[in-house]
């Protein structure tokens, strides 16, 4: 039962990430939108097929698991989505300026948020555990300030890149946060729902943050420069 999400999140990446480029637009201002969009679904189908095949699933003393292979796509992936925040916000900016402090910034937060993820996922139960979640919220935290603070009021250059920004960051921040929770209360935390049943619950986040946020994204993005006259 475990395996089936596995595999299927596979599959469904692995088509994805092709669908993406071939559908995605291959010049002009959403060029990079589209190379970005489509290496996301590519790492994940990776990191599925790792999980399929036992790579890296650890087996702790509670006899929960830990997909260490996740962790690895997120790692890559979550970063790659911001790195595509920061620069539609940017498309309504009248300079450039700034652009990489924000990409070094957002996606440092990122970094640490993963990876003191991972190490609350790798501690057995006790304050360790949650020490570690709630440093990763902490960073999350500040992931969401540049998202909604300062990248949108970038965006607001362009009123109608600026309503796409907040469009597209609504979306992936409503998805994002249901993260935390799948985690405090699966087998990674307090184990109130199976293993069986958080591997279905995250595949059907992936697929929307990573699949469906990629068509929905661009189709506003398209949109508002049309509108803008870009």
């Amino acid at each position: 039962m475990t395996q089936t999400p596995l595999l299927i999140g596979f599959v469904i990446m692995s088509l994805a990430s092709l669908a993406i480029y071939a559908k995605g637009a291959h010049r002009g201002p959403l060029r990079g939108h589209t190379l970005i969009h489509a290496a996301v679904p590519f790492i994940a189908a990776t990191a599925y097929l790792a999980m399929y095949l036992g790579v890296g699933n650890l087996i702790k003393p509670d006899d929960s698991i830990t997909y260490v292979a996740r962790y690895f796509d997120w790692l890559l992936t979550t970063p790659l989505l911001l790195a595509g925040v920061v620069s539609s916000a940017y498309l309504g900016a009248r300079e450039r300026d700034g652009q990489a402090g924000f990409v070094a910034s957002i996606v440092t937060l990122d970094v640490m948020m993963i990876v003191t993820g991972l190490v609350a996922s790798l501690a057995l139960y006790g304050t360790i555990k949650w020490v570690f979640f709630a440093w990763s919220c902490v960073a999350f935290v500040g992931v969401l300030y540049l998202i909604w603070k300062p990248l949108a009021a970038l965006s607001d250059a362009s009123p109608a890149i600026g309503a796409a920004y907040r469009k597209n960051s609504g979306f992936l921040t409503v998805l994002w946060l249901i993260y935390p929770v799948v985690f405090a209360v699966g087998p990674e935390g307090i184990w109130a729902i199976s293993d069986a049943a958080t591997l279905w619950i995250i595949l059907v986040l992936d697929v929307l943050a990573k699949v469906v946020y990629a068509f929905t994204s661009e189709r506003n993005l398209r949109a508002a420069l049309v509108h803008s006259g870009a």
